[in-house]
């Protein structure tokens, strides 16, 4: 029987190598980026180092010409050590360089994947707004043909690596506007610091979680953007925005596995060693509990996510339903198993040193970034409402 978590030898050995790196650079600086709220930039571009910056992009720009289930595995598996950490990297590796590598030119791909996928430049994409979340099409962003160029202005909300530091932006983003006049016609441009009208509105800080990814408002006024940087044709963005929202959901999928996997291994230890009225408590039925429903329910996720990651092409759109369901179940399943980790640990559940309470807090935007669970409810039932019986 073939191995649904490691596919090919290549997947066994990507797992091996992000784990050791995982394991040994990411889990010990976690705690203190976290606390700090600061995104670790040298960490981040080792990342490149070892090829998951472009782990999709193609290898003729410098990426490393993996699958879904490649994405997948990396995502599971630094995000098992720093969710935050990994979240930055999720909007850099999957919202831009996939992003760009599946809809830009070759031109595009050759100006900006190479720097990209080394950790030269630090990318991310610009969706939401301060009144447009959900609503996508809602966006007040507008971009107006001016000559060879477009005129953008806008508002950007929430933008993972809209800046990697107090007050610098990240290096280059794709950018989501309506046509000036086309209610419905989005276009995708991309902008880079530096460009005149381009600058940091803001850097989110006292986050609930996801503390060691920087988020940011960004502001567009007047900015002149050149033609060449039109990503695709105009006003056809929409298609392309829906093609990687499947990726992008099935990696945020794959980043609550990783927090439920964590917080299973921590409340199992714990549940071994800790010694109460002469027994270790994992002998008691309410432990038990606790952690074989977690494990089951971890176990349940992780196959679903897989089996949707082996079914996902980069360059088509997938099964909705299942990169929409994934994301759906394994969020909140993400999340509760984190919360049953802390009260397995009780009290030392509820600090800093056992890493739960991290895991638990973290895990609470995958249910609300990259779609609410509530869209996702409506995209499924959508779906499922064309078809009568299920294969």
């Amino acid at each position: 029987m073939s191995d649904l978590f490691n596919p090919t030898e290549e997947h066994k050995v990507l797992r091996e190598m992000v784990r050791s790196f995982a394991e040994r650079e990411v889990a010990p600086q976690a705690e203190h980026h976290d606390r700090e709220e600061r995104f670790n930039i040298e960490l981040f571009k080792k990342l490149g180092e070892l090829g998951l910056l472009g782990v999709t992009a193609p290898e003729q720009f410098g990426g490393s010409g993996m699958d879904a289930t490649a994405a997948v595995i990396a995502h599971e598996e630094l995000a098992a050590a720093d969710p935050g950490f990994c979240l930055a990297y999720l909007a850099h590796s999957m919202l831009f360089v996939n992003n760009l590598a599946v809809n830009g030119n070759d031109d595009q791909r050759s100006r900006y994947l190479p720097g990209a996928c080394s950790g030269e430049l630090i990318g991310g994409m610009c969706m939401s707004e301060p009144n447009a979340g959900t609503d996508v099409l809602g966006m007040g962003s507008v971009a107006r043909r001016d000559g060879e160029d477009y005129i953008l202005n806008g508002q950007k909300m929430w933008i993972t690596n809209g800046a990697v530091s107090e007050g610098e932006l990240g290096d280059v983003f794709l950018v989501y506007a309506r046509e000036e006049g086309g209610e419905r016609a989005v276009s995708l441009f991309l902008v880079e610091k530096g460009m005149k009208g381009f600058s940091l509105g803001q850097k989110i800080t006292g986050k609930l979680g996801m503390r060691a990814s920087t988020t940011a408002e960004l502001v567009f006024e007047d900015v002149r953007v050149p033609a060449a940087n039109l990503v695709g044709k105009p006003g056809s963005a929409v298609r392309s925005m829906m093609r990687n929202l499947a990726i992008e959901r099935v990696t945020l999928a794959a980043m609550s596995v990783g927090i439920a996997r964590r917080s299973v291994e921590i409340m199992n230890r714990y549940g071994a060693e800790r010694v109460a009225f002469g027994e270790p408590i994992n002998r008691f039925g309410q432990i038990q509990r606790h952690i074989a429903e977690s494990y089951a329910e971890y176990m349940a996720g992780r196959s679903y996510l897989y089996k949707t990651a082996a079914d996902l092409s980069l360059d088509a759109f997938g099964s909705r339903a299942d990169s929409d369901g994934v994301k759906l179940y394994c969020s909140t399943m993400g999340k509760n198993v984190a919360d049953r980790a802390i009260q397995v640990l009780g009290g030392y559940g509820y600090v800093a040193e056992y890493d739960v309470e991290r895991l638990w807090r973290d895990a609470k935007l995958l249910e609300i970034g990259g779609g609410t669970n509530e869209a996702h409810q409506k995209n499924i039932t959508r779906d499922l409402s064309k078809i009568e019986r299920l294969l």
